[in-house]
């Protein structure tokens, strides 16, 4: 079997990431969101990407499915907040635990050398160990836990964000 391909997210990539987005939602604390996702609302939430800027997905396909994404977002909608983004990254269940998390953000991160961002933002539901220990692994620290603030499947979530200084480590290299 040929190694998953890491490349630009397609609007024909959407049905697979809205499976895999409300496979999250409806098993996982992992968001917050607690209805599952419509097409129409993946579509949307696709718009905000293109092919350069600060703003970008990529999708792992294995055997022409998209099975995994990362992403760059809008951190706050505030100017003053531009230059800082926030990064998602899901993945099938069954592409877990195999690199390509790690080999999206890498290809993610490297889209985005040369753009004007200064930060970049990660929210982490806790408990989740790979999550954590991914973030950590590209270069995140903790920055702090905001305790509490999700109520999901009858109990309330911690979220630990994670900030990267993306400026500072693309200025040393």
């Amino acid at each position: 079997m040929n190694p998953p391909t890491i490349r630009p997210a397609r609007a024909s990539d959407l049905p697979a990431l809205l499976d895999i987005y409300n496979h999250y939602i409806l098993t996982t604390p992992v968001t917050f969101d607690i209805e599952p996702r419509t097409l129409a609302q993946r579509q949307e939430w696709f718009a905000q990407f293109s092919q350069t800027g600060r703003y970008r997905c990529f999708v792992a396909e294995e055997a022409g499915q998209a099975v995994g994404w990362a992403c760059s977002a809008r951190f706050k909608d505030k100017q003053a907040y531009e230059t800082t983004i926030e990064s998602s990254i899901y993945l099938a269940p069954a592409a877990a635990g195999r690199g390509l998390g790690r080999r999206l953000y890498e290809t993610l991160f490297e889209a985005l050398r040369g753009e004007d961002i200064h930060r970049v933002f990660a929210g982490v539901t806790v408990p989740n160990d790979a999550s954590v220990a991914l973030h950590r692994a590209m270069g995140f620290e903790l920055v702090g836990t905001y305790s509490e603030v999700g109520r999901k499947f009858g109990r309330f979530w911690d979220t630990a964000l994670f900030m990267r200084d993306f400026e500072r480590e693309f200025a040393a290299q």
